[in-house]
């Protein structure tokens, strides 16, 4: 078969402040990939037509046939129905816009939609850290947290599309969350608590990478913030595993860059209190960075145009600090 004759997949990560388009072959090997700005300000249409510029150039540069075009975007999305439901006040114009419709008609082939973390979970399943695992956690640490789960070899979205998110399970102390709640993980092992749970001991306002960086100076506070991070993702981690039994937990967002910080604090906490099931889980680093999602969106076209891959409304807690 030729390169002209080759199967093509797009895949489209719109965030809050970047858009990452990748086009893949039909094993997911990224053939190309581009960055553009997201013009969320400026409504759903022009974030379509920002992310379709940047993988028009792409498609006239690398021989192939489209085949199909998947979206990974944050908030609540109605993935049957192809819409955002419930967007963050960053995005102008976004919710209730007809996503896969809108990306349908300009490329003329079928289009499909997920949330981020669930299309970043399906990217590192398909060809990332845990490529063809069957029972796996994942958590996308950001200026959020979020979570997904694939076991018995898919994705887990549950009757209501909320199924793995675990930045807002309560228990985790009693700061207040930016959803309203208390004491869930993501006051803990956000970016944006990083930050906060700084410059509550110092009264500094540094970013979670800033945090990092004095941690790896031997800062006495970093280090207690991320040791707290970690103490609570373990936790998260155990009580994810008491319910579905997974295997292995991969961790991405932008958080994840202080992995040398993480690591050791998660799996210290793991040692004093391991799953009920006896048996260790495995924690491994995303591997695809910001491929993750493009390439999970990717993914879920290929499902599509394959197979009856099925679709259930998909939250995400815009969980990537970018």
């Amino acid at each position: 078969m030729s390169e002209h004759d080759r199967t093509l997949y797009a895949g489209v990560d719109i965030g809050g402040t970047t858009t990452q388009v990748v086009l893949c072959d039909d094993d997911l090997t990224v053939l190309a990939r581009a960055e553009t700005g997201t013009p969320a300000a400026r409504g759903g249409q022009a974030m379509i037509d920002a992310a379709l510029g940047a993988l028009t150039p792409l498609l006239r540069r690398v021989p192939g046939r489209l085949a199909g075009a998947g979206v990974g975007a944050a908030g609540v999305v109605d993935s049957a129905a192809g819409r955002i439901l419930v967007a963050s006040d960053s995005f102008h114009g976004w919710a209730g816009f007809p996503v896969t419709a809108a990306v349908a008609d300009a490329l003329g082939v079928p289009a499909y939609l997920d949330n981020d973390v669930n299309a970043f979970l399906r990217g590192e399943v398909a060809s990332g850290a845990v490529r063809g695992e069957r029972d796996v956690l994942g958590i996308a640490l950001g200026t959020g947290v979020g979570g997904a789960v694939w076991t018995d070899g898919r994705l887990f979205a549950g009757p209501h599309g909320a199924a793995g998110e675990i930045g807002h399970i309560p228990g985790f102390g009693d700061l207040g969350c930016t959803c309203g709640g208390r004491g869930h993980l993501e006051t803990l092992a956000s970016g944006r608590s990083i930050g906060a749970r700084y410059a509550e001991r110092t009264g500094l306002r540094r970013t979670a990478r800033e945090v990092a960086d004095a941690a790896a100076h031997g800062d006495e506070d970093a280090l207690a913030v991320f040791r707290a991070a970690g103490a609570g993702l373990a936790r998260a981690v155990v009580m994810t595993a008491g319910l579905v039994d997974i295997t292995t937990v991969v961790i991405g967002g932008g958080v994840s860059r202080a992995w040398h910080l993480l690591e050791p604090a998660v799996l210290a906490r793991l040692a004093e209190e391991p799953p009920v099931s006896g048996h260790p889980v495995r924690l491994v680093r995303a591997g695809l960075g910001t491929d993750a999602v493009p390439v999970g969106a990717a993914a879920l076209a290929r499902l599509g145009t394959t197979s009856d891959g099925g679709a259930r409304p998909a939250l995400s807690a815009s969980a990537r600090e970018r």
